[in-house]
């Protein structure tokens, strides 16, 4: 690699890191840094989008110059967009600043932009230069591409067993079997997330508050996944001062006078069946781009049957819980061979005290 283009490598990477800053706040927006040099290749701005309605990385960026940008070069990890939504297009900007040249890591999924935003800037007379660093500007944005592509929310399933593999003794009881680092781990976890998602038999056994514990605010929207709507009145889940709480119920076979026990400022949508893939849908179209699935083991299967999983994270106590097999964290899929079976990619395993966390992508699709 050349010294120049390790030089581009640099401010690319710098565009990314940038961009990292928003992990837990842009949605449904993706995480966008830009880094603008001027025509000797001296730094002269960079800017990141913090949150949806707040200004885009490159109008962060030329917000904050301090010096002419003609001549210039700014470097993006995302496509600059082309029209315009809450904020102008960043396309208008960076013409209109006299910038000669724009590296972009990747294009924008999104079909408003997908490659117009590049041919405004070519039309213009400026130099487009297009993936550098492509590798690390899919991953950081895998789950806005996927939720664009898709029209589904990126899914993790999360669940913590004993090393057995029981999430809970037979009368039920599960507090706790991992430790405290763990479940700190998970609170931290959850405000990586857009929504957390239980089904309603978790929320009648042990009526959690499922929220990031103050590392969030405001915190991910609550969501109980219900076939019935038999759900306890009673509960802190319903404590909607702690955070957006909403039931999404199954109309065709739930008892609709079960709605009067759910208090007012708790979010009511119904859909036509229990099929997990309604909700995603759901969720991406109110922006979530990644959602955690904390549910049980019925829901958890049919989850991942449909597609709605696309990463696991299982949280390991070095304990032996004993009792029904039933208790496992995951239904059956009816496999008879081992070439069925499905297996993590990119997994990765660590030490969490005397816990394990295993976690991997599932590449894997049921639907016919």
């Amino acid at each position: 690699m050349s010294e120049k283009n390790v030089s581009h490598t640099k401010w690319m990477k710098r565009a990314i890191f940038l961009a990292s800053l928003g992990k837990n706040t842009t949605s449904p927006n993706p995480k966008v840094g830009a880094v603008i040099l001027d025509k000797n290749g001296n730094l002269i701005s960079e800017g990141f989008h913090f949150k949806a309605g707040m200004p885009h990385a490159e109008a962060m960026a030329f917000n904050n110059l301090k010096k002419d940008a003609r001549g210039g070069t700014i470097y993006v990890n995302l496509e600059p967009c082309c029209h315009q939504g809450r904020t102008p297009p960043c396309v208008d900007q960076i013409i209109s600043s006299g910038i000669s040249k724009v590296y972009i890591s990747i294009q924008d999924p999104d079909k408003r932009v997908s490659g117009k935003g590049i041919e405004f800037l070519k039309a213009a007379g400026i130099k487009v230069h297009l993936g550098l660093c492509e590798k690390e500007s899919l991953e950081l944005n895998k789950t806005f591409i996927h939720r664009i592509i898709t029209n589904n929310s990126y899914g993790v399933l999360k669940w913590a067993m004993s090393i057995d593999g029981r999430i809970a003794l037979k009368n039920g009881e599960s507090k706790w079997i991992t430790n405290e680092e763990s479940r700190s781990l998970v609170h931290s976890l959850r405000a990586e997330f857009d929504a957390i998602i239980i089904g309603g038999n978790t929320l009648r056994k042990d009526s959690p508050l499922l929220t990031t514990r103050g590392f969030k605010t405001p915190e991910p929207l609550r969501v109980v996944f219900t076939k019935t709507l038999d759900l306890p009145q009673e509960s802190i889940f319903w404590d909607c001062n702690t955070a957006k709480t909403m039931v999404v119920y199954d109309a065709s076979s739930a008892n609709e006078e079960y709605l009067d026990r759910i208090p007012k400022c708790v979010e009511v949508e119904k859909l036509s069946s229990d099929n997990p893939k309604l909700l995603s849908k759901l969720l991406a179209k109110r922006g979530c781009n990644k959602v955690l699935w904390e549910c049980g083991p019925l829901l958890a299967t049919e989850a991942i049957k449909s597609g709605c999983i696309q990463e696991i994270k299982a949280f390991i106590a070095p304990k032996i819980l004993g009792g029904e097999n039933t208790m496992n964290p995951i239904g059956d899929f009816g496999f008879r061979e081992m070439h069925e079976i499905i297996k993590l990619s990119d997994s990765q395993i660590s030490l969490i005290d005397s816990d394990l966390c295993v976690s991997g992508s599932l590449k894997i699709n049921f639907q016919k």
